[in-house]
């Protein structure tokens, strides 16, 4: 299947300056400023196990075009006859690295800007209304194909698709406008659990940040990495020696022998078997609930 093809399979077009959102005399800047934009959408990075898949299609076909309209010759063959040469596919065959040497490595900071850039967009309402389509009403497929998309956002979501209905843009599906609670309710809990886990780990790769920061500090203001693993291993053996302590202090009594006499502990507990003999012999035996008195 063509570049061409694959633009109208997955974007609906095979005009590519329409699917980047540009003017046909667009700039380099303004090239490169829309494929960021687009291909962070479908980064295969950033989307779930689902739709990784196509999204890694989608990935390839915005890095072609990319790769078109940045080279005069290719731009001009595509602008005079319509035609992406398509021959050259083999010579990039790790698409992630074209996009890596273009843009620096996202940061937490450049995923937010994005977002607020995003949400209440004209391109947020028309990824709804692909979702819905391409999901009949199923807010699940929905929840899954819209970036940014939580499940705080369900109430504002539905109030666009029901714009849509209303301007008979969309059709209505009844799963969307009628869902059943328990389907919803399940869907709540799984969001609430998945955003309980991710917070778990941001909270570890922090903590592993600063330790490895730390040691770095460590490292860089001894100058001896020996000196700093050696360092470590002595503080190790102190904190066990200082339990050790600690157990003993508690539970070591004032008997400081080093082993313990069992046949002396055996001894105090036949005495102990031996008295408690006598003191029954002294009292009146019982049997069968009455105490027997001793014969005159």
């Amino acid at each position: 299947m063509s570049t061409l093809d694959l633009c109208e399979k997955y974007f609906e077009t095979r005009d590519v300056y329409k699917l980047m959102g540009i003017a046909k005399d667009a700039k380099e800047k303004e090239i490169k400023k829309a494929y960021h934009k687009l291909s962070l959408l479908v980064h295969p990075d950033r989307v779930p196990d689902a739709q990784k898949e196509e999204s890694t299609e989608k990935f390839k076909v915005l890095s072609k075009i990319y790769q078109v309209l940045t080279d005069t010759q290719k731009r001009a063959l595509f602008d005079e006859q319509g035609i992406i040469d398509d021959d050259d596919e083999g010579k990039l065959t790790n698409w992630l690295d074209l996009w890596s040497k273009i843009f620096k490595p996202l940061s937490e900071e450049d995923i937010s800007n994005y977002e607020k850039e995003y949400v209440g967009s004209e391109l947020e309402r028309t990824d709804i209304k692909k979702a819905y389509l391409g999901g009949k009403g199923c807010m699940n497929y929905i929840m899954n194909h819209v970036p940014f998309m939580k499940v705080e956002d369900e109430p504002r979501f539905k109030e666009i698709v029901a714009t849509m209905i209303a301007a008979d843009e969309v059709p209505e599906y009844k799963i969307f406008t009628e869902e059943p609670a328990a389907k919803r309710n399940k869907r709540h809990r799984k969001y609430a659990r998945e955003s309980k886990e991710a917070t778990i780990i941001k909270e570890r790769i922090q903590r592993r940040r600063e330790k490895d920061a730390e040691a770095a500090q460590e490292s860089s203001g001894s100058g001896n990495l020996e000196q700093l693993i050696l360092s470590r291993k002595n503080q190790r053996e102190s904190n066990y020696n200082s339990l050790m302590d600690r157990l003993l202090e508690k539970y070591g009594g004032e008997d400081d022998s080093d082993t313990v006499d069992f046949s002396a502990l055996d001894k105090k507990r036949k005495l102990k078997k031996s008295k408690q003999g006598q003191k029954a012999a002294k009292i009146n035996g019982v049997k069968s609930g009455r105490v027997e008195k001793p014969k005159a």
